[in-house]
């Protein structure tokens, strides 16, 4: 069986995180994006636009110091969405990370335009990032 293109797409785009691959990024993330990061700690909250989703990025790679690692088990996918699940781990200081992300991203004409992204243990991601 394979895969809908846009677990394809999705997937692309979580090997493009991890190698820092900027201009794929911007191929597969639509420049009015809206992304919403749950919780309560400073990179928590909505992103609005392509700039403020790279902004949250950058500001992720600087607190972490690059060692956030995003470890994907699974994508489940039609033609508006694709859920992924993946297990994300980082360090910071003497902080570690280690929890299960869902993401729920939307996708339109090849472009994600929404994402909602949610952890199994919110307040541990609260505190790594405070």
């Amino acid at each position: 069986m394979t895969d809908h293109p846009n677990v394809d797409l999705f997937r692309r785009g979580h090997e493009a995180y991890a190698k820092q691959d900027m201009a794929t990024l911007t191929e597969l993330i639509a420049e009015d994006t809206v992304w919403h990061i749950a919780g309560h700690g400073p990179l928590s909250g909505d992103l609005v636009g392509r700039d403020a989703v790279f902004g949250w990025f950058a500001k992720v790679g600087e607190l972490s110091q690059g060692s956030v690692n995003l470890e994907p088990h699974d994508y489940v996918g039609n033609d508006d969405h694709v859920v992924a699940l993946s297990r994300v781990t980082a360090t910071r200081g003497d902080k570690r990370l280690d929890v299960r992300q869902v993401e729920v991203g939307h996708w339109r004409d090849g472009r994600l335009v929404e994402s909602f992204v949610v952890t199994d243990d919110q307040q541990a991601v609260d505190e790594f990032w405070a």
